[in-house]
C-alpha cells in the first residue's frame, strides 16, 4: 500500500475544525496504520497557502498521494465518504479496508 500524503485546511480552533481533525486522525489511525503523513494548515495563520490551493471552504482535506489528487470538504464525520474520497474500498464484514484500484 502506498503512503498517503494528506493536508487538512482549517480555520482557527473552531468546533468544526476540531471535529474535522479528530475525525480524520481517527480514520487515519484505524484505516491507514501509520502509512500516512498528515499536515494541518490553519488558513488564518497561512492565508497564502490557502490562496495557492484555491481553498474556498474549510475544513478541506486534500489527498496529494497516492494519485489522483482528491479534495473532500466538510468536518469528515461521514467516514464512509472520506474513505471513498481517499480511494479506499469499504470494509466487508468488519475486515480491514484495502486500497482501491487506480
Amino acid at each position: 500500500m502506498n503512503k498517503f500524503k494528506l493536508r487538512l485546511y482549517i480555520t482557527g480552533k473552531t468546533p468544526k475544525s476540531e471535529r474535522a481533525i479528530a475525525n480524520l486522525e481517527d480514520i487515519c489511525k484505524r484505516e491507514l496504520e501509520g502509512l500516512y503523513e498528515l499536515q494541518i494548515i490553519d488558513v488564518l495563520e497561512h492565508p497564502q497557502l490557502a490562496e495557492e490551493e484555491k481553498i474556498l471552504a474549510t475544513p478541506t482535506l486534500i489527498k496529494d498521494l497516492p494519485p489522483p489528487l482528491k479534495r473532500i470538504i466538510g468536518d469528515l464525520s461521514n467516514a464512509e465518504k472520506v474513505l471513498l474520497g481517499l480511494d479506499l474500498m469499504p470494509a466487508e464484514n468488519g475486515t480491514k479496508r484495502k486500497e482501491g484500484k487506480q
